[in-house]
Formats: C-alpha cells, sequence, structure tokens
C-alpha cells in the first residue's frame, strides 16, 4: 500500500476538522434538547473523570517538585532564590497545571472514548439505537462530552494544589523553607486574574477531549481496525488541538488580563 504524501495528510487532517466542526453544530443543537440524562451524565463524570484521580495525583506532585528543582540553580545564579515561590505558583496555575491536566486526561478518557464508541458502531449497536427510536446521538455523545468538560476544570484545581505542594517539598529540601513562608508567598502572588483564565480555558479542553473521541468512535469505520484507529487517533487530534486552541487562550487571556 503506497505512502500517503505529506499534501494528502494534510488535505486529510483539514477533512477531519470541516467534519468535527459540523459534528460540533450537532452537539450544540441536541444538548439543549430534553430528556436531560443526569445519570448517564454522572455515570460518565465518575467513570471518566474521578477515575483519574490517582494518575493526575502523581503528576501533580511531580510537577511541583521538578519544576522547583530544575529553576532553583538559575534562580540562585541571579540572586532570585526568594522569588521561587513566585515563579512555581504562576507558572502550574496560569499553564502548566491546565495544559498537563488536560494531555493526560487526553491520554486516558479521549482514547477510551474512541474505542468504545467506535466498538459500537462497529458491532452495529447505535444503528439498533438509531432503528429502536432511541436518539443515540444525545444518549452516547451528549452525555459523555459535558462529562468531560465538567470534570477537566475539576482535576486541574486538583492538580494545581498538589502542584504548588510539591513545589514546598522540594524547596524545603533544597533551601529549608518553612511551610507558613511559603504559603504566604503563594498567596501574595495569586491574583483573581491568575486563577480564572487558568481554569476557565480547561472547560474548553474538556470540550475538546470529549467531542473529539465521540467524533472519531461515533463515526469509526467499519472492522476491528476502525476501532484501533478511532482510539490512537482521538488522542492525536485531541492533543494537537489542545496545544492549539492553549496558544489562542494564552493570546486572549493575557490580552484581558495582562500580568501585572
Amino acid at each position: 500500500m503506497p505512502r500517503e504524501s505529506s499534501f494528502e495528510q494534510i488535505r486529510k487532517f483539514f477533512d477531519i476538522i470541516g467534519a468535527l466542526s459540523v459534528f460540533t453544530y450537532r452537539f450544540m443543537l441536541n444538548v439543549v434538547k430534553p430528556p436531560y440524562e443526569f445519570a448517564e451524565i454522572s455515570k460518565h463524570m465518575y467513570e471518566l473523570g474521578v477515575k483519574t484521580f490517582p494518575i493526575v495525583s502523581v503528576t501533580g506532585v511531580i510537577i511541583g517538585v521538578v519544576l522547583t528543582l530544575q529553576s532553583q540553580p538559575f534562580m540562585v545564579k541571579f540572586g532570585a532564590e526568594a522569588f521561587l515561590p513566585y515563579m512555581v505558583t504562576l507558572s502550574v496555575i496560569r499553564e502548566l497545571g491546565p495544559v498537563l491536566t488536560a494531555l493526560i486526561f487526553a491520554g486516558r478518557v479521549s482514547s477510551g472514548i474512541g474505542a468504545e464508541l467506535g466498538s459500537m458502531r462497529v458491532t452495529e449497536q447505535i444503528d439498533a439505537m438509531e432503528v429502536s427510536a432511541i436518539e443515540p446521538f444525545r444518549f452516547l455523545v451528549v452525555t459523555r462530552v459535558i462529562a468531560c468538560t465538567i470534570m477537566v476544570p475539576v482535576l486541574t484545581v486538583y492538580v494545581d494544589f498538589l502542584a504548588i505542594g510539591g513545589g514546598f517539598i522540594a524547596s524545603n529540601m533544597l533551601s529549608g523553607t518553612t511551610f507558613d513562608l511559603y504559603i504566604s508567598q503563594v498567596i501574595e502572588v495569586v491574583k483573581f486574574g491568575d486563577i480564572i483564565p487558568g481554569i476557565g480555558k480547561t472547560f474548553v479542553f474538556g470540550f475538546i477531549v470529549g467531542i473529539t473521541g465521540s467524533f472519531l468512535g461515533y463515526n469509526a469505520d467499519k472492522g476491528t481496525e476502525g476501532v484501533g484507529k478511532a482510539s490512537t487517533t482521538s488522542v492525536v487530534y485531541s492533543s494537537l488541538l489542545i496545544l492549539i486552541f492553549d496558544m489562542i487562550l494564552v493570546q486572549i487571556t493575557l490580552w484581558i488580563w495582562p500580568v501585572s
């Protein structure tokens, strides 16, 4: 089988983005229509979000520890070691916490959604639901996207706290910084304009993860190969779109809430 040219790959990417836009529009039309599947949303919030807490817990602590260990020598070199808690806190809240949490969530959840819906499409379960006068889009897609959109901000707040705690652990080991001093510096540096943009954009990240995984799984090709393709491409496209939208949202938030 001949390899696709770069032009074909780029064209296919934009074809998928176009189809994803139409899929998103369909979601917007269905999300406001009753009946509202609150029980199903709650179930997916637990399956997709709560079960992600263990892996993001480890990630959160590591972010704070590694960022402090890497930054401390340079801060000492320029005589700015006292500003280390400020730098770690702002870096975590504004950028590292939201983005890394979203990428980890995409790796675990988007692939799972793609594989699950892809399997249902291949085994014709979705077709059977349509024949039975059940609206599969609202039941399968809308509930998952809403659950993802809600859970990513919750996970991000949790990771931010753990990363700041990890920063304290590393700072205490390196320079003996006390907990009271570290927390007072954190409280002093964190402003409303830092928290809102950092948490606000995670709603977009959660939506991206949910809608991308659902789109690729819901429209998976027939056969087992289509399930695997839906699973792997869900992670790739979710991660890529998260990084693209992060770049856009950073510019918007810096314009609305400039760093003071």
